[in-house]
């Protein structure tokens, strides 16, 4: 399809010049010429100009320029014969040539297709239409993988995923900058939740193992249309954002296993500041020093049991429960006791919240 769009330039690029004009990729092999017995064969002054270092070459018999492209120059648009102004009809060829392009990429590309319903900017009534021209089921089992890297200046992650999951029927791995890269699954039908998770522990060990680099993975929901993959993704990236704040430890964040964070994430903050005013007199909470505040943490992971969170913090049973009465005496809550030790679990949620809002 993309070779009869640029056929189609050539052609109207001759009836303006009346002059043979023809197009080449990155190895000097013709994709679209007005002389039709040129199209497939290697056009040798092409691939001697592709291996200089000039943009534009000419002599009495024929002109060349390169197409610039964003990763190489890969493509050569020639004239025959020596016409008016060719160096600005080459021009031309390369503007329309990019656009073509586009134009292509943007209507027959099925990842463009994915990444623009992904961003919301196919109307819901087209996404089935579209889907039928490009041949992409919409009737089943999908879920969305945002998968969040360090910043790099390559795209090493998005190669990677894309070699875990090379189908471009069934799978599909869109870009979406430098950090971000989604993975658009298909489900078979006896997958469950357990498979989903796992294939997102592969993903994870798979980067660290090939690229050295931290990542975290937001799951979306499952879905049976493809026109709620855009719903899906979004979840996702909420369960990255919601996880930044609330499961700094974990690297995998299940949109639907948010727990007590996704509450306190869709509160006003007002409520949030009055509920942690009940909870912690002004000042109160920023007495707590970094050994009490570990103290805290491993007693709320050991389920508020004296003897293993002593023995995690290799410190005596009686030192644990002098920390403790340390920690009634300062904000009057004893930890304890089961319904003091809700509250203060979920009042040091909404302060981690309330700090990174006001960040």
């Amino acid at each position: 399809m993309a070779v009869k769009i640029y056929q189609n330039l050539v052609n109207r690029v001759k009836d303006i010049l009346k002059c043979d004009v023809g197009i080449t990729d990155n190895y000097g092999m013709v994709i679209a010429s007005t002389k039709t017995d040129e199209i497939g064969n290697i056009d040798d002054g092409s691939f001697d100009f592709i291996t200089t270092n000039e943009s534009y070459l000419e002599n009495d018999d024929v002109a060349y320029m390169k197409i610039e492209d964003r990763k190489s120059n890969s493509y050569v648009a020639y004239i025959r014969g020596n016409a008016e102004y060719r160096k600005n009809a080459l021009k031309f060829i390369s503007l329309s040539f990019e656009n073509a392009k586009l134009y292509y990429k943007e209507k027959y590309d099925k990842k463009s297709f994915i990444k623009n319903i992904l961003l919301g900017n196919v109307l819901p009534g087209d996404i089935s239409i579209r889907a039928k021209e490009l041949r992409v089921k919409d009737d089943v089992r999908r879920v969305a993988y945002l998968i969040r890297t360090e910043k790099t200046k390559d795209i090493f992650a998005y190669n990677i995923i894309q070699s875990l999951y090379p189908s471009d029927t069934r799978d599909f791995v869109v870009l979406l900058d430098d950090q971000n890269t989604v993975l658009v699954k298909e489900l078979k039908e006896k997958e469950t939740k357990d498979d989903i998770y796992r294939k997102a522990r592969i993903i994870i060990d798979t980067l660290n193992t090939e690229l050295m680099v931290k990542a975290s993975v937001g799951i979306g929901t499952e879905v049976d249309r493809l026109r709620d993959i855009s719903r899906s993704f979004k979840d996702a990236q909420t369960a990255l954002t919601i996880g930044s704040i609330f499961e700094t430890d974990k690297t995998i964040i299940d949109y639907n296993h948010l727990g007590i964070g996704r509450l306190i994430y869709q509160l006003p903050t007002t409520l949030c500041k009055l509920f942690l005013n009940e909870v912690f007199e002004d000042g109160v909470y920023e007495l707590l020093d970094p050994e009490t505040m570990l103290t805290i943490q491993k007693f709320f992971e050991n389920n508020l049991n004296v003897s293993e969170t002593s023995r995690q913090l290799f410190v005596h049973r009686n030192t644990l429960v002098y920390r403790l009465d340390k920690i009634l005496k300062l904000t009057g809550k004893d930890l304890r006791n089961f319904d003091d030790a809700i509250h203060f679990k979920v009042a040091m949620m909404v302060k981690r919240y309330l700090d990174e809002v006001q960040k």
